[in-house]
């Protein structure tokens, strides 16, 4: 991967995630979800997002930078850990 391709690659993820955070923002959500779940709540509120797996991929990355924690059960759940969801 060439290196604009990879930081065009980061940008868009961080998008993403800014997103997803943005939307359980509005929806006052305080509980861990699902990908499935979170996909729902954004479709709610209008962001399109290609399925649930894209969601747990964007917020599986954020979780390497301690953005939010993956509870590894069936299924997984994620939470913000600034404090929202």
């Amino acid at each position: 991967m060439m290196e604009e391709d990879k930081w065009e690659c980061m940008r868009i993820r961080r998008g993403d995630f800014e997103r997803i955070r943005s939307v359980l923002e509005k929806a006052d959500a305080d509980q861990p979800m699902t990908a499935r779940e979170i996909l729902e709540l954004l479709d709610e509120h209008g962001e399109e997002f290609d399925s649930a797996h894209r969601v747990a991929t964007v917020l599986g990355r954020q979780a390497q930078t301690g953005a939010v924690e993956v509870i590894r059960d069936q299924p997984y759940r994620y939470r913000f850990l600034d404090g929202h969801n």
